[in-house]
């Protein structure tokens, strides 16, 4: 054991992040590489990430909970779409109940990680936020560095700069910083947004608020589904417990897939479907046209989910409206279009969006040289060409995340077992080919998607450099390929001379 082995902030592995994805990594790391250390360590002071940070009315998944919900612990309910809080409490009783809590490190902000190629470690820089004492340094050194912290930017929501926001007399607040304190009741309520949160917001507010409209630049698709699974509910009625749980799980990743592959493949089809369903729901005196036909095809952006048609049901009955049409600017009493119709409100909510941040805002460093991951391409989804010892957990855009955060966590135990049989200190893939042929690292054409594609690291258009927005092929891929693939190489400390 060297000194740096024994510093009590030595550990084997250091997860950045708490959320859905941390804990999964604290689960395969203690029952899959159990002689590893590790530790968490989270920014805010609470399990749960975006289960946590998000707090607006209504605020639930939009993937079904059956594979949202870890592998590894079934979801209990028959309710396919959780509320928040109930997401929340799911993942604390998770970390709870394994064990995994008492790892965790709250309060740390993570700014800065430096690979030193010659002790083959990370040192990682943190900042300590206590209750009620100042804020101090902290810095971790470890083997391997994993990053469960998502890609959105927890800080602050996207806000397009409107003309005339300070005239407004109302208030205006973001779903990512919902006030405790706003009362909307019996209030005349513009939702700025055509996204899943806005989507999500419009009937948890109409049931309260005097009037709430949905104001859009531009439609997106809306899909209305049941809340309760009905064959998921008779699995579980006659089979055991972990049975059930894996067909339920299976049932909806295949039944995902092949609705993701009949979008790509007959996008026309799809999207009379599902044009066909609004029109249905809404009536002949609403114009779907108009308020709920993209000019783009299915799953260029992400569908929004609706649980028992509960948006239709609430335009339907007259309590919200959906308004598609360019802000020129607010007013005292509310919003004026471009097309010189105004929109009176005493509360606007902006759900226009989040923004992305690479690695949690963390700037890495090897050997002194900061690392631009713009510049980087990502391996098998998991690494990054030229990082060592780094693992990012990212899920599906057409699927739940928790999906390919399992797939990633698992690999990284697999990577990190292989290593410790053959005493080797470092992985890192190995890009040889400048020709190779790259796209974006998300495949989206939405907004949050668009503005920082320029921050985030790219990926191939052929396999081990290519991320499939496919389950069962990164379940192949990740847990039957070989480690030893000429791309992704391995050596035992001090790093190898040029």
């Amino acid at each position: 054991m060297t000194a740096a082995d024994s510093d009590p902030l030595f550990f084997d592995v250091v997860v950045v992040g708490a959320g859905l994805s941390g804990i999964a990594a604290g689960h395969y790391l203690q029952t899959l590489c159990a002689t590893r250390s590790y530790v968490i360590l989270e920014n805010r002071q609470a399990i749960g990430g975006t289960w946590d940070l998000f707090r607006y009315p209504g605020v639930r998944s939009d993937s079904d909970m059956f594979t949202l919900g870890y592998s590894f612990r079934p979801w209990e309910s028959d309710a396919s779409f959780a509320a928040g809080p109930a997401i929340r409490d799911y993942v604390v009783s998770t970390a709870r109940d394994e064990g995994i809590d008492r790892h965790i490190r709250f309060g740390h902000r993570v700014s800065a990680a430096a690979w030193d190629a010659q002790q083959a470690r990370w040192s990682v820089s943190a900042t300590l936020s206590a209750d009620g004492a100042p804020a101090r340094d902290v810095h971790f050194t470890c083997r391997f560095l994993f990053f469960c912290s998502g890609y959105y930017d927890y800080a602050q929501g996207y806000q397009p700069p409107w003309p005339g926001r300070d005239d407004f007399r109302g208030r205006i607040v973001h779903p990512q910083h919902w006030p405790a304190d706003l009362d909307y009741r019996n209030r005349k309520v513009v939702v700025i947004g055509s996204g899943a949160t806005a989507v999500t917001l419009v009937p948890d507010m109409a049931a309260s608020a005097a009037h709430v409209t949905m104001l859009q630049r531009s439609p997106s698709y809306i899909v209305a589904l049941p809340t309760r699974d009905g064959i998921g509910a008779l699995l579980r009625r006659w089979l055991p417990g972990q049975i059930s749980h894996a067909l339920i799980r299976w049932k909806n990743i295949s039944l995902a897939s092949a609705f993701y592959q009949l979008s790509r493949r007959r996008p026309a089809t799809v999207r009379r479907l599902i044009l066909r369903q609004a029109r249905r729901l809404l009536g002949p005196a609403f114009d779907v046209e108009r308020h709920l036909a993209p000019s783009y095809k299915p799953w260029d952006q992400r569908l929004c989910i609706a649980p028992d048609a509960d948006i239709f049901k609430t335009v339907r009955d007259g309590k919200a409206d959906i308004v598609t049409g360019h802000i020129e600017c607010f007013t005292a009493g509310g919003i004026r279009l471009t097309s010189g119709e105004e929109i009176a409100a005493d509360v606007i909510v902006t759900a226009t969006g989040l923004q992305l941040k690479v690695l949690g805002g963390v700037s890495l460093s090897v050997d002194g040289a900061a690392v631009d991951m713009s510049k980087s391409i990502v391996y098998r989804g998991a690494l990054f060409s030229g990082v060592p010892n780094l693992a990012l957990a990212s899920g599906y855009t057409n699927a739940s995340w928790t999906l390919k955060c399992e797939l990633v966590a698992r690999y990284v135990c697999r990577l990190l077992n292989d290593m410790e049989a053959r005493q080797l200190d470092v992985c890192m893939p190995v890009n040889d080919d400048p020709q190779l042929p790259t796209q974006a690292f998300i495949d989206l054409s939405s907004g949050y998607v668009q503005r920082s594609a320029h921050l985030l690291a790219r990926q191939g258009l052929r396999r081990p450099w290519r991320m499939y927005q496919n389950y069962l092929l990164d379940l192949l891929a990740l847990k039957f390929s070989p480690l030893r693939d000429g791309v992704l190489r391995f050596w035992a400390k001090p790093a190898p001379r040029d």
